[in-house]
């Protein structure tokens, strides 16, 4: 069997984390298994599944709390200990270059650094010193480098990097033979049970920090309510900004208007509660989500951080600008609430023609991984 040793921060529910998971229930796990090395002694919200499926979680220190020395050491214990890895996939940013340290000095011959963002809110002079010296690590040691998206490969790897032959735009993929088999039972239940028959419902999906600047939805909800519209926002997921989220609703005198739904299993059914998905995000490696919300047909209202490959180009793809402020955002709302859905037929073709199908995804790897 050839395993393959995947470095993240932990297998939370994010959209590198659900890409993974999405790869790894997919592959033939006979001939394929995965480890994931994770940082910090938390439990990761697919850790279970990932065990169930026959692969490990080995946890170590984060970067920051042990050093550069110790953090290559602890990895090389972890790939010594534990392998043989045909390959390290590191989706750590840049915090790959210690990966890539450790899987060459333990002769791992592919060697993988993974780019998934295009910025990060930790610019000051100590970070960018910090993310050269990495930049450098990374590109000397990996064998491969990948990118979401050519922003993000041009923020991790820098310009030059993209024109090497080691670069690869791989394409993140997406459950969505789920999305087309949703309930329409659930989603008629779950309609009327919050009393949203009748409403507007926006959607968004995300973990609750400034990347995704979920306040500048409740500011949308705010000038929507102000302008007696029957708007509900279906906010979906959890983070660290959870509580000032909750204390903006109140503020805002919203309560009624959103439903914070936590971290969900059945995505599939509440996309096709929604009217209107919206992801304002201030950066953005690609979106994952968005290409979620196009699979079941939605409307998609994005801010100028979204790449452009993250667009099915289906028509369903409305960009603008968060410097267009809160009232272009909410006529455009209202300009797209009745949006036709597009059949899953035309989507298909879509995701075939841009390669994001499980099939021809997984296929890419596995030639990366040379199986």
């Amino acid at each position: 069997m050839i395993k393959v040793l995947h470095i993240v921060g932990r297998m939370n529910k994010g959209g590198t984390e659900t890409m993974l998971m999405n790869i790894y229930r997919n592959i033939n796990r006979e001939k394929l298994q995965f480890d994931f090395l994770v940082h910090g002694d938390g439990d990761g919200y697919y850790d279970n599944e990932i065990r169930k499926l026959g692969g490990n979680i080995i946890k170590i220190n984060r970067p920051k709390e042990v050093g550069l020395k110790e953090s290559v050491e602890q990895i090389s214990d972890v790939i010594r200990n534990n392998g043989p890895y045909q390959a390290v996939h590191a989706h750590t940013l840049f915090n790959s270059g210690i990966a890539m340290i450790a899987a060459k000095k333990n002769n791992i011959d592919i060697r993988i650094s993974h780019a998934h963002t295009t910025l990060n809110n930790e610019e000051g002079l100590k970070r960018k010193i910090y993310i050269a010296i990495m930049r450098y690590f990374i590109n000397k040691n990996s064998t491969k480098l990948l990118a979401c998206s050519k922003k993000a490969g041009i923020y991790m790897f820098g310009k030059k990097a993209i024109s090497n032959k080691k670069y690869m735009y791989f394409q993140n993929l997406i459950d969505y033979k789920n999305i087309f088999s949703y309930s329409p039972k659930f989603v008629e239940e779950f309609k009327r049970d919050n009393n949203l028959d009748e409403s507007i419902v926006i959607g968004h999906i995300g973990t609750f920090n400034e990347a995704k600047n979920q306040k500048f939805l409740l500011e949308i909800i705010k000038f929507l309510k102000g302008k007696n519209c029957d708007i509900k926002l279906l906010l979906i997921g959890d983070g660290i900004m959870r509580k000032e989220l909750e204390d903006i609703i109140k503020e805002y005198d919203i309560s009624e208007n959103v439903i914070l739904t936590g971290i969900r299993d059945d995505v599939n059914n509440l996309l096709h509660c929604m009217d209107v998905f919206v992801f304002p995000s201030i950066y953005e490696g690609l979106g994952l989500v968005l290409l979620e919300a196009q699979s079941a047909g939605l409307p998609c209202i994005i801010s100028e951080a979204i790449q452009d490959e993250a667009d099915l180009k289906v028509g369903l793809f409305n960009r603008l600008n968060l410097s267009d402020g809160v009232e272009a955002w909410a006529n455009k709302i209202l300009e797209l609430k009745d949006t036709p859905r597009l059949s899953s037929k035309d989507i298909k073709e879509a995701l075939r023609e841009n390669e994001y199908t499980t099939e021809q995804c997984i296929s890419k790897l596995l030639k990366i991984y040379e199986v």
